[in-house]
C-alpha cells in the first residue's frame, strides 16, 4: 500500500521544482553576464556555466512535461 500511495505521487508539483527553476533563470543570468563585452574572458567560466545551463534546461523540461503534465 505505501509503494501505491508514493507511484500516484510521483505525477504532481514537488516544493523543489521552484527551486531548479529559480537556479536556471540563475544560471542563465551569469552566462549572460559572463558573456558581456569584457577584455578578458573566463573561457572555464563561460564553458561551466554553459553545461550548467542546458543540464538545468533539461532537467526542467523533463520535470514540466513528464512529470507536471502526465
Amino acid at each position: 500500500m505505501f509503494l501505491a500511495e508514493e507511484a500516484a505521487a510521483i505525477g504532481t508539483f514537488n516544493g523543489f521544482d521552484i527551486f531548479m527553476l529559480v537556479f536556471t533563470v540563475l544560471i542563465f543570468i551569469g552566462l549572460v553576464r559572463l558573456l558581456m563585452v569584457r577584455p578578458r574572458k573566463n573561457y572555464f567560466a563561460i564553458g561551466f556555466a554553459g553545461v550548467s545551463l542546458v543540464l538545468f534546461l533539461a532537467i526542467d523540461y523533463i520535470m514540466i512535461v513528464k512529470i507536471w503534465f502526465s
